[in-house]
């Protein structure tokens, strides 16, 4: 399945209030939106048309979330669904998912793309091939090391993989905190070491699997208030009982 097939159901099934997307680029992904929604991009040229309000910012995502205030075009209400495709760069994609947790609902998703190189020469900082993810793989690790507290899905999604993060918790620091460890130790310079089992696909999840479990329907159904311990473990049950015990 497309990325934008299975992005596109996602938007129908969690019918968020407010999206976020860094990276607009031609707009084909902002144009699956059906709220209002804020995109970001320092050089975006939409060629594609779009089917809600949009807000859009020619600008950098460091630059957007250093405003006084980057909920002012949601008038205040957290993001409810994020698409991270900006700069192909681990530290980039991670500060992105920092900024976007920070100013999301324990009940809102993040999706990253890019997430599975095909190829070493595909996960290269230095972009020098036609089709390129970077290095936005290292953010599994990251993830799955210092925010053991959320629960992340990767989809084998074509071209080159999503991954789903739910279960969020915008107060926590954890990853501001250890920022600098975590760039000392898991960005690499080129080549880049991507594990084998990135790019064998051996632990990610059919789309069609993901889209059959009720995981985005019990996300799409928890209170604003939710306490984020509480339904991350509703998620890991939802997760473990439909996807794979690996999640439980």
């Amino acid at each position: 399945m497309h990325y934008l097939d299975f992005l596109q159901q996602v938007h129908t099934r969690l019918a968020p209030r407010h999206y976020l997307e860094i990276g607009v680029r031609w707009g084909n992904s902002l144009s699956l939106s059906r709220c209002p929604s804020v995109g970001i991009d320092p050089a975006f040229a939409i060629d594609h048309e779009l089917h809600a309000p949009v807000d859009l910012f020619r600008t950098t995502s460091d630059e957007y979330f250093a405003r006084p205030d980057p909920l002012e075009p949601t008038g205040g209400e957290p993001f409810d669904l994020a698409f991270i495709d900006g700069l192909h760069l681990f530290e980039y994609a991670l500060r992105d998912f920092m900024n976007t947790e920070r100013h999301s609902r324990p009940g809102s998703m993040i999706v990253f793309d890019d997430i599975l190189p095909r190829n070493v020469d595909e996960a290269a900082r230095d972009r020098h091939t036609g089709a390129w993810t970077g290095d936005v793989y290292p953010v599994l690790e990251t993830l799955a090391r210092y925010r053991p507290d959320i629960l992340t899905v990767c989809v084998d999604t074509q071209p080159t993989g999503l991954l789903l993060v739910m279960g969020l918790d915008p107060s926590s620091t954890v990853l501001a905190d250890n920022y600098d460890a975590i760039m000392r130790e898991l960005r690499h310079a080129d080549p880049q070491p991507v594990p084998a089992e990135l790019m064998d696909r051996t632990f990610v999840q059919a789309p069609e699997r993901v889209l059959a479990s009720p995981l985005l329907d019990e996300l799409a159904a928890s209170a604003d208030d939710v306490d984020p311990a509480t339904l991350n473990r509703r998620l890991r049950e939802v997760a473990g009982q439909t996807l794979g015990s690996a999640y439980a």
